[in-house]
């Protein structure tokens, strides 16, 4: 409870310091939120040429799009200080807080606290609405439950990867681009269904970057829809806790990047 208070007063501190600038918070806002839409414009365009991709129409991917933006909004906000740490390691910064008595993780996570990520939520969180609505989901406790645990672990299993990232910088002291790939890629990955892919590509976000666990797999719960893999609807509905499972297990890495780092004698 203390480590959560703590964060909340970091929380608190980002408000106050992007709130001295409302104009600009404002307009960084409204800009992120149109970036991010001219990627979904980019999606109705493919289907209003073609009409449906391999069976799945507009709609349904949209909910895909939705629930990965949303995640991702969330995961960015909370993890950007992983997304920018190997410049605390090369300047040494991260000496400060080894001798803190408090988490490390919860200090690199509160370093940086980015609400201005709330224009990328809200685009998504916008889609995710109209998908619901264009496909008429026949709406369940279970299935809002499992939607709002979806969106929460998808959330989890980003800032699981922000972590693995940053944790890498304790022996490359950079940060290695290819993580981008699984990051910013794996939001772009999950916006499509995972069956579209080839068997191998299927099989990495699944069982080693457990992205399909967060989005294609809960999805198609929520529509009620078969799986073409073959999974079962019991798998469907247990499956985004698999990314809160890869969060825990980031932070047991980081734990011990922590122990083999060295400073840099400054």
């Amino acid at each position: 409870m203390n480590d959560l208070h703590l964060y909340w007063r970091y929380v608190t501190v980002a408000i106050r310091s992007e709130m001295q600038y409302r104009a600009s918070f404002v307009m960084f806002t409204f800009g992120h939120l149109f970036q991010v839409g001219l990627e979904f414009l980019g999606i109705w365009v493919l289907f209003d040429r073609f009409g449906s991709l391999r069976g799945w129409s507009l709609p349904e991917i949209a909910l895909l799009y939705g629930m990965a933006n949303t995640s991702f909004a969330l995961a960015e906000g909370i993890g950007r200080g992983f997304d920018t740490f190997h410049l605390m390691v090369r300047l040494g910064e991260f000496d400060r807080f080894l001798v803190r008595p408090r988490s490390t993780a919860l200090q690199v996570a509160g370093r940086e606290v980015q609400l201005l990520r709330i224009g990328r939520f809200l685009q998504g969180l916008i889609v995710l609405i109209w998908a619901t609505l264009a496909l008429g989901v026949r709406w369940s406790l279970g299935k809002g439950i499992l939607l709002v645990a979806t969106i929460v672990s998808g959330a989890f299993l980003f800032i699981g990867l922000f972590i693995l990232q940053a944790t890498l910088s304790f022996w490359t002291i950079e940060s290695l681009e290819i993580m981008n790939t699984v990051t910013y890629g794996g939001v772009e990955t999950t916006q499509y269904p995972i069956s579209l892919y080839r068997k191998w590509f299927r099989e990495f976000f699944t069982f080693v970057i457990p992205l399909a666990c967060v989005s294609y797999f809960p999805a198609l719960a929520i529509l009620e829809r078969p799986d073409p893999l073959g999974t079962p609807l019991w798998f469907q509905y247990t499956a985004p806790a698999i990314g809160t499972l890869f969060l825990v297990v980031a932070l047991q890495i980081w734990r011990l990047g922590v122990r083999h780092y060295r400073s840099t004698g400054s």
